[in-house]
């Protein structure tokens, strides 16, 4: 993990900061240091969904914008009952069936008070997830641009466009 030096944690928006551990590990990595002057994409995931397949589509994008500025993080929660309860089941999902390479975070809280601090702006700005695979783009700036649901496929036209908008700022 990079250090972030002092002028890149004073410009890293509140909602940013924070260290958050990757799915089935003990390392942790700094959210700011990782999304720094990216275009974020963060979607909220559980193995055991309807979605999950969706994962698929995330790594296609993932693969298609990773060099071009986009990050994409998953955090995996189990908000909706549908995130295995062990952890290295949920990895082996993510990483081994559908090959996941993108950033998966260990499992967290994405809506309701006891939120992580990032869902919980999210939530603020543009609604809470209903369910999984809520996708929200996060602008370069931290701040959201549009948030997109869980029927929004990863490859749908409205959700590439946005991307390219984004990254084109």
């Amino acid at each position: 993990m990079g250090l972030l030096s002092s002028t890149a944690f004073a410009a890293c928006e509140p909602q940013l900061q924070g260290e958050y551990r990757k799915l089935h590990s003990t390392e942790s990595l700094n959210l700011c240091s990782l999304v720094e002057n990216k275009v974020t994409l963060v979607v909220n995931t559980a193995s055991h969904c309807g979605f999950a397949k969706q994962f698929k589509g995330l790594e296609a994008l993932h693969k298609r914008y990773k060099d071009k500025g986009l990050v994409i993080v998953g955090f995996a929660s189990d908000d909706f009952n549908q995130e295995d309860k062990d952890e290295g089941n949920a990895a082996g999902i993510c990483f081994k069936n559908f090959g996941v390479t993108f950033t998966m975070l260990a499992p967290t809280k994405v809506k309701g008070p006891e939120a992580n601090t990032l869902f919980k702006y999210l939530g603020a700005e543009s609604g809470e997830p209903k369910w999984n695979f809520n996708k929200y783009l996060v602008g370069k700036d931290g701040k959201v641009i549009q948030h997109f649901g869980s029927m929004t496929e990863p490859d749908a036209d409205s959700l590439k466009k946005a991307i390219d908008d984004a990254l084109a700022k």
